[in-house]
């Protein structure tokens, strides 16, 4: 098996991407925890073709669709109701499909592209769905997605706090903790995640680590921070009372340079990666 080496995108990358403000699209709907993240990972699809038709792997309630595509995918697919339900109502996809990603229910070498944003790691039966998906998927079809790596769980400021002082016991315990609450089944290496992509027919062409470990501990206390975030959203059903620039102009600012750093870093505790369905 040939391990294929991270690759840096280029500066035009960023160029390509700086006109449309992810952030902000994303914070005036979400906590900034998960805005800032998503900002960052909306502006790398903006790199690539995706032919039709797309299917979205794991569509959610469509917020990160309608963010960083300008035009409706073809399929979102999500297990759950209620998410599904939200998709519909954004409109930003042309069939929605509410089914297991272990079992959908498309036709063989039916999809020309597919996506998967920060949910892969979220599934306890992964390799099934990299199956599926590697199955709709046209030969030569590339899939995008991205999932939280092995360098997550060590940048968190709490656990770091508590190793300091030698209490790596209760470190380990707050990393577990954080890990369920985020609901994450796989936080693993690129070796990891190419094995189980060359186990589904897939070539992985390229991967990058993203995000840095100042930038997840900013969300980290997101998490906490948030939780009048929280209470409004079981209120209300919106995350932010006021979605007006006054009223997150203060949060805009102190999250904004996070968004300004270059994403692509070694240290990076996230992996964007690009596979191709072989013939």
């Amino acid at each position: 098996m040939t391990f294929v080496r991270q690759t840096a995108l280029s500066g035009a990358h960023h160029q390509s991407a700086a006109e449309k403000d992810y952030l902000w699209l994303n914070l005036r709907d979400l906590p900034y925890f998960r805005s800032l993240l998503r900002a960052v990972e909306a502006r790398f699809y903006q790199d690539f073709d995706l032919p039709g038709p797309v299917l979205d792997v794991g569509c959610g309630d469509g917020h990160f669709t309608s963010i960083a595509f300008e035009n409706r995918l073809d399929v979102g697919l999500d297990p759950w109701a209620g998410p599904i339900q939200k998709a519909a109502n954004l409109d930003v996809y042309r069939l929605l499909t509410r089914a297991d990603g272990a079992a959908m229910p498309y036709p063989d070498k039916y999809f020309g592209s597919a996506i998967s944003n920060s949910v892969l790691e979220h599934i306890p039966q992964v390799e099934s769905v990299l199956a599926e998906t590697g199955r709709v998927l046209k030969p030569g079809a590339r899939f995008l997605f991205c999932v939280p790596n092995h360098q997550f769980l060590d940048s968190l400021s709490i656990g770091r706090w508590l190793d300091r002082l030698g209490l790596s016991k209760l470190g380990d315990a707050y990393r577990s903790f954080f890990n369920k609450i985020a609901r994450h089944y796989h936080c693993d290496p690129p070796e990891i995640w190419q094995e189980r992509l060359d186990k589904s027919g897939f070539q992985l062409e390229r991967w990058w680590h993203y995000y840095s470990p100042r930038a997840m501990q900013v969300s980290e206390w997101g998490h906490y921070f948030g939780l009048p975030s929280l209470l409004a959203h079981k209120l209300t059903g919106r995350w932010n009372l006021s979605q007006s620039r006054w009223n997150l102009a203060l949060t805009y600012r102190l999250v904004h340079p996070y968004y300004q750093e270059d994403p692509v870093r070694e240290d990076g505790v996230c992996t964007f990666y690009i596979a191709r369905r072989l013939p």
